[in-house]
């Protein structure tokens, strides 16, 4: 038998369960032919990629490794270019590189890159002026725009998810590989036009300190210091679109198991985690390691009750928990999860979204989060782990590498009258580069004060 599957399980058995935030098609027969073209496709990530992850997961859950996930709330085609994908790593670079120094400990770090192309949607419908047509599901679905045409969901757009993730991975490699990431060119990484942001001079001094001690660690051992020019990231997407994950979930024959190899790490969101879903059905019989959503309303004992149905075997590293309920509801809430897992015994890392919990709507109409409950969500949920003796491991975060008007507060000064400056998200609102050097800053003080000055 597989390694992960199990006698009533195969990539199409979740077919048999209830799926909800799926794509009505009006041609079926050429959907058909779309996922039978992608089914020979060559993989987007290796086997051996994915359980080094599982690996690093582990080692996080136990404290000795803290996770980075963070990129776009929802990938559009557009977006794959060399400069927009260069400064999305930059941004989880510098972030990283805060919290290595604060944190003491090494971090891993997951893109929502190379696959976040499909959202859920509140309604199937959008109505503008008296006018309905489908909801915008995301670039591999259909498009933003408010038309008949663009709001018809086309099956070649899952062609094109494919070769945007092809390309930006093929980049995200070359760069990781070629000395991109190496610290000893950190200043490589700056974005011209954060240059006067907030805390960018506190994030200079820490490179300057990381140089400092870089080049006294080369004089005294007499040799340069290795493994520094290259860094792993690893890719993750929400595992919406099932028919398209069901294509790329291949048998693994020298690993003896089967893997989803669209990505590194797919999770279920919060919208498609419930008894008998389609979503935890498909995740449940493979390699990968995955993660989950869950939100205020979560039951400590159907929280068990998914654990032990993901991970039967309570294998470390294969379970991400991400936590998000929203500022003013993380402190009921949370610990009584905590607690259920520990009484049970069950392996998990703990994983702090402190986004999608936070959304509100300003005058307007326009979707926008606060950065002030942002990180009250985020220092709130460290504490409860500290108080309960368990392990946060990691953060997700909704962010982007540009410099744009979408989340207001922190030390970048954006107001709700800035909104419509450079408000460039299709779904949900991101952290700008100011507002994401911040938030790494604040979560390295939180954990343990150090002198930037």
């Amino acid at each position: 038998m597989k390694q992960n599957a199990t006698l009533d399980w195969s990539p199409s058995s979740w077919r048999q369960k209830k799926a909800i935030q799926q794509v009505d098609y009006t041609d079926e027969e050429h959907l058909s032919s779309v996922l039978s073209n992608l089914n020979q496709f060559p993989p987007l990530v290796t086997s051996w990629e994915i359980e080094g992850l599982r690996t690093q997961l582990a080692e996080a859950a136990a404290g000795r490794r803290f996770v980075l996930q963070g990129g776009d709330c929802a990938e559009s085609f557009e977006d794959c270019r060399v400069e927009l994908i260069k400064n999305r790593l930059k941004i989880l670079l510098q972030m990283s590189v805060i919290l290595i120094y604060g944190l003491k400990m090494p971090v891993v770090r997951i893109g929502r890159f190379a696959g976040q192309y499909a959202k859920p949607r509140s309604a199937s419908t959008e109505t503008r002026d008296g006018v309905s047509l489908p909801s915008y599901r995301g670039d591999n679905i259909n498009a933003p725009e408010f038309t008949q045409e663009a709001r018809v969901p086309n099956p070649d757009r899952l062609l094109q998810a494919y070769y945007c993730s092809a390309i930006q991975l093929n980049l995200v490699r070359a760069l990781a590989d070629a000395g991109f990431a190496d610290l000893h060119n950190a200043d490589n990484w700056n974005l011209s036009f954060a240059q006067e942001a907030p805390y960018i001079e506190s994030y200079h001094k820490i490179i300057q300190k990381i140089h400092k001690a870089l080049d006294f660690a080369k004089i005294v051992s007499d040799h340069p210091i290795g493994g520094l020019g290259r860094v792993q990231f690893f890719t993750s997407h929400e595992a919406l679109h099932l028919p398209y994950e069901e294509v790329f979930t291949r048998d693994v024959a020298h690993k003896n198991a089967i893997y989803n190899l669209s990505t590194h790490l797919p999770w279920i969101g919060k919208r498609t985690l419930f008894n008998d879903s389609a979503h935890v059905e498909y995740m449940r019989g493979i390699r990968n390691p995955i993660g989950f959503k869950i939100g205020h309303d979560m039951a400590p004992s159907d929280l068990t009750a998914l654990v032990r149905n993901l991970n039967p075997l309570n294998d470390p590293g294969r379970l991400m928990i991400i936590t998000r309920m929203g500022a003013s509801k993380i402190a009921d809430s949370l610990p009584q999860l905590i607690d259920a897992i520990q009484r049970a015994g069950l392996n998990v890392l703990w994983v702090c979204d402190p986004m999608h919990g936070n959304t509100e709507t300003a005058a307007g109409g326009i979707k926008t989060r606060k950065f002030g409950n942002i990180l009250a969500e985020l220092e709130c949920v460290i504490d409860m782990h500290a108080r309960m003796k368990t392990v946060l491991g990691g953060v997700h975060f909704e962010l982007t590498g540009e410099d744009v008007t979408e989340c207001v507060g922190g030390a970048s000064g954006v107001e709700e009258c800035d909104l419509n400056q450079r408000y460039h998200s299709t779904v949900d609102p991101r952290l700008n580069v100011s507002q994401s050097l911040e938030m790494a800053l604040k979560i390295a003080q939180k954990y343990q004060d150090f002198d930037i000055s």
